[in-house]
């Protein structure tokens, strides 16, 4: 370890952030990095552990302790804390391919396993990798890792930018093949493009990636909707292998009366558009085009609190409505150490609703049953509280109406952050094959990974699938011709 009593001598210190007041007037990040003789100060907090779980990636009731991608991190917070950032990078791209968006985005279970939070606080992990793979971007440490040794004569389809297709592609490139990602949008890197504000992770970094990317040999084609304007005969005659990184696209829907009202989107469409204005025009464009508007917010994970910071950000005024129970505010019993701490969170959005509309928007065991209108626009939703019961010893719970809960709330908007619940099928029916529980299909050349193939996971799983399936196709290709 870089420094022995570490862990003694620093307490864990955040990057800070700008105050909910001054970052609601603009779109940009508000992570504020820490000085560089703190941020390695941090990174001597690390104790080197005999068995370090932070890298482990174990399951414990299907939610995952540790990094999934086993991230080397003890050694790469040691040559940190050491200044010897070039040799901490080099550690960091050993497994992670896209750790500058790992390291705005991702949850860090990496951090819930650390050692030191049995006992007081983890290491800043997060941050730590963020200090190091800024370093590289200055340095131009990360054009070098992306080239490859020398070249091979094979062509490879990636279809997706999002986490998994940008990894896929990057590790198919270092092993030598000739790549070229096709993404449908109009805009690279999918989940990461459109899926998530630019407060949180600034397209900027996506584009600084792309340009790598492209400087290390990869094309990239958008508006190509594999299965739809290009046909997966096509692509079958002009590459040797094709890998489907699609992504998990198909929203969780909710079947109640007046659901088709106007006013009434799915999350991913509401971030999309909001997203595309502000790249296109500017975000004086989106301050005001929900002022005054009532705005509920329908599921309370990481996609639902992003949707409350951009309607906040663009005037309105926001419920959230969450269906399963409040967490607690401490571990209990059966959540130990090293679990991913199920705690209650106050993320960004919701911080800055309790600023702006003085207290939290978040109701909980709350169940929408009905929307109405007002020629054909929503106007409210009527709700009811509920409890969960179990009908029977070992059964699955169910939603249960606590009797005269009945409310209705307002609403101009309503946005619907429930999940995915897999893949769109034609793609898959377009090439004629089917999924398996590896990263081969049906067909010997056709591969998947990522959300398309494992359903909605995390940023990490992304990029560790296409790390995966890229030597998994390389196998291929080096055996096959």
């Amino acid at each position: 370890m870089g420094k022995p009593t570490g862990f003694l001598e620093y307490k864990r210190e955040n990057s800070k952030q700008t105050n909910p007041e001054q970052r609601l007037k603009t779109f940009n990040e508000f992570v504020l990095p820490l000085d560089e003789e703190t941020q390695r100060n941090q990174a001597a907090r690390c104790t080197d552990c005999g068995v370090p779980f932070c890298l482990s990636g174990v399951f414990y009731d299907n939610v995952v302790s540790g990094c999934p991608n086993n991230n080397l991190i003890p050694e790469w917070n040691e040559l940190l804390y050491l200044g010897k950032y070039r040799q901490a990078w080099q550690r960091l791209a050993v497994t992670n391919v896209l750790p500058e968006m790992t390291a705005r985005v991702c949850p860090a279970p990496c951090e819930g396993a650390c050692t030191n939070a049995l006992n007081g606080e983890p290491v800043t992990i997060k941050y730590n990798e963020f200090m190091i793979i800024e370093k590289a971007f200055e340095n131009g440490w990360v054009l070098d890792s992306g080239l490859p040794a020398e070249r091979t004569d094979k062509k490879v389809a990636v279809i997706g930018s999002g986490p998994a297709g940008l990894s896929t592609a990057w590790r198919l490139n270092q092993l030598g093949h000739i790549v070229t990602v096709f993404e449908r949008d109009d805009r690279l890197g999918g989940l990461l493009m459109y899926g998530i504000p630019n407060m949180k992770l600034d397209k900027k970094v996506i584009d600084r990636r792309i340009d790598v990317m492209k400087q290390v040999g990869i094309t990239f084609k958008t508006n190509c909707d594999i299965g739809k304007n290009i046909s997966a005969k096509q692509l079958k005659r002009e590459f040797e292998a094709v890998v489907l990184c699609g992504g998990a696209t198909r929203p969780r829907d909710l079947n109640v009366e007046g659901r088709n009202l106007t006013g009434i989107e799915f999350a991913v469409d509401f971030l999309k558009m909001t997203t595309q204005m502000l790249l296109e025009k500017s975000e004086y464009s989106l301050i005001n085009m929900l002022k005054g508007k009532n705005v509920i917010v329908i599921g309370g994970g990481d996609t639902g609190n992003d949707c409350i910071a951009t309607a906040l950000r663009c005037g309105a005024k926001v419920e959230q409505f969450e269906i399963m129970p409040q967490s607690p505010e401490q571990r209990t019993e059966n959540n130990p150490w090293p679990q991913w701490p199920t705690v209650r969170k106050t993320d960004y959005g919701q911080e800055e609703a309790i600023f702006l509309q003085g207290r939290d928007p978040r109701t909980y065991e709350i169940s929408t049953v009905k929307f109405n209108e007002n020629d054909g626009k929503v106007v409210s939703a009527d709700t009811v509280l509920i409890k969960w019961e179990f009908p029977e010893e070992g059964g699955r719970p169910i939603p249960v109406p606590i009797k005269d809960t009945e409310k209705t709330y307002p609403c101009d908007m309503v946005l619907l952050c429930m999940g995915f619940t897999g893949p769109e099928d034609y793609l898959m029916d377009d090439f004629g094959v089917k999924s398996s529980d590896t990263y081969d299909t049906s067909e010997i050349n056709i591969f998947t990974a990522g959300d398309f193939r494992r359903g909605q996971s995390l940023v990490i799983w992304g990029i560790l699938e296409g790390r995966k399936v890229a030597e998994r196709v390389d196998t291929y290709l080096l055996t096959n011709f």
